[in-house]
């Protein structure tokens, strides 16, 4: 693999779309750490070292932003908000016909979607800023009740400003993403998502030793991790490829088709979105409960208590019993509405492609689908079990372990699922100018 990175920065272009890709990723890990105007940096600090506000949707937001988000720089809403438009506009894909005949017009109606997905960006960025910022004139809903201010200034064009920056902040983001798309190795969004979680792995690991203050615990965790990685890698890259033959066909004087190709269905099929929609539904109770706690000292109602006793603690195993569902759920969900096989059996049967020893058509849909099936059950349980490592190891080692743990969850799910498509990315580049293959 060393030799391969030396192969790249041999070749001219390659080497300018690496250095390109680094010089951007300096610049967004450059602006996590500058501070939004109207905030203190200190007392930000100061409230972060006496809290643990790692759980549920804020901690996968802050996740992803690289630590930003709980800094309140102008780069704290991270990617976020073009995960959730992306997320957003696929699914109404399946609802809204004119966006699921967007998606069948090629490049020009993808062009338009991309469009559409920028401009939901920009408008879940300022809703998000607003409530950012309306968290951060009550920082005690986040940080605890020993943190009771982080701005410099609460009058109304300060706030303005802030949502105005931390908007800006989103669109520049989103444009970084872009340009690593056109001019750097591809897969721009990933890359930065991939940098912000990778940040955060060498100061939760520094954290874990200095927790126990054992070198043998430390190092046992790490070679757990480098198992953890390997079955991950292992998963990821399993499929199931059902084979396909096209008839041959004659057009004019020239022959089409009599050729053998393959479906691959990948066992993780729905990545790591299901995990995410899982995190997000299940921390609306406890922020729910949050805001209908009694601040006078009375007693809370009986359904805040129950929630903050069941749905706030990720160790409870009430909440491992709905996470775990929740993600079999949106699991299947998901891959339903992204791999229609009566879509795929028709353009099969459109261009002459049958599976052998399945009749076209009908039978075909109803093969794919039972397939789908028979590996989305392993994959779902695949998600759910890599899901509760981070929450098993808040239960195994104690409080901090849900925000020092990095081997578990969305954060070994996207540095895997990057890493080896940017392999891929650089390999294929390499094959190009007559190379030797990246891993070879």
């Amino acid at each position: 693999m060393l030799a391969g990175f030396v192969r790249a920065f041999r070749t001219p272009d390659l080497r300018k779309k690496l250095l390109f890709t680094l010089f951007i990723i300096v610049v967004y890990r450059l602006g996590t750490a500058v501070p939004t105007p109207g905030v203190s940096y200190s007392k930000v600090r100061a409230c972060l070292d006496g809290a643990d506000p790692q759980s549920g949707f804020i901690g996968l937001a802050n996740l992803f932003s690289g630590g930003a988000l709980l800094q309140l720089s102008i780069f704290a809403l991270g990617i976020m908000p073009y995960i959730t438009s992306s997320i957003i506009i696929q699914l109404l894909t399946v609802v809204i016909p004119r966006f699921e005949a967007l998606k069948k017009e090629g490049q020009a109606g993808q062009t338009k979607l991309t469009q559409y997905t920028r401009y939901l960006t920009i408008g879940l960025a300022i809703l998000q800023s607003s409530t950012l910022i309306t968290f951060a004139r009550n920082p005690e809903q986040i940080f605890g009740p020993s943190c009771t201010s982080i701005m410099n200034d609460e009058s109304i064009p300060t706030i303005l400003i802030m949502v105005l920056v931390l908007t800006a902040g989103t669109g520049l983001i989103m444009w970084m993403g872009e340009l690593l798309t056109d001019r750097g190795i591809g897969n721009g969004m990933s890359v930065l998502i991939f940098t912000s979680i990778a940040s955060g792995f060498p100061s939760s690991l520094w954290q874990i030793q200095q927790r126990d203050g054992r070198w043998d615990v430390f190092i046992g965790i790490i070679l757990m991790g480098f198992v953890i990685m390997a079955a991950v890698i292992f998963v990821e890259q399993s499929q199931r490829r059902v084979p396909v033959q096209y008839a041959k066909r004659q057009v004019g004087r020239r022959m089409y088709g009599g050729s053998s190709t393959y479906i691959p269905l990948k066992v993780n099929m729905a990545g790591v979105i299901p995990v995410i929609f899982a995190s997000s539904l299940l921390s609306l109770p406890a922020l729910v409960a949050q805001f209908n706690t009694p601040q006078n000292g009375t007693p809370a109602a009986g359904w805040v208590q129950w929630i903050q006793n069941n749905l706030t603690r990720g160790d409870h195993p009430i909440y491992m019993l709905i996470y775990t569902v929740l993600i079999l759920f949106f699991t299947f969900f998901y891959v339903s509405i992204t791999f229609n096989p009566v879509e795929v059996s028709d353009n099969m049967k459109k261009y002459g492609g049958f599976i052998p020893g399945i009749r076209a058509g009908r039978p075909t849909a109803e093969y794919l689908d039972y397939v789908l099936t028979r590996i989305t059950v392993p994959g779902a349980l695949y998600l759910a079990v890599i899901s509760l490592i981070p929450l098993l190891a808040l239960k195994a080692f104690g409080g901090t372990a849900s925000q020092s743990f990095p081997f578990g969850g969305t954060s070994i799910l996207i540095i895997v699922g990057v890493g080896l498509e940017t392999v891929k990315q650089i390999q294929a580049q390499l094959q190009q100018r007559n190379y030797e293959g990246f891993l070879r």
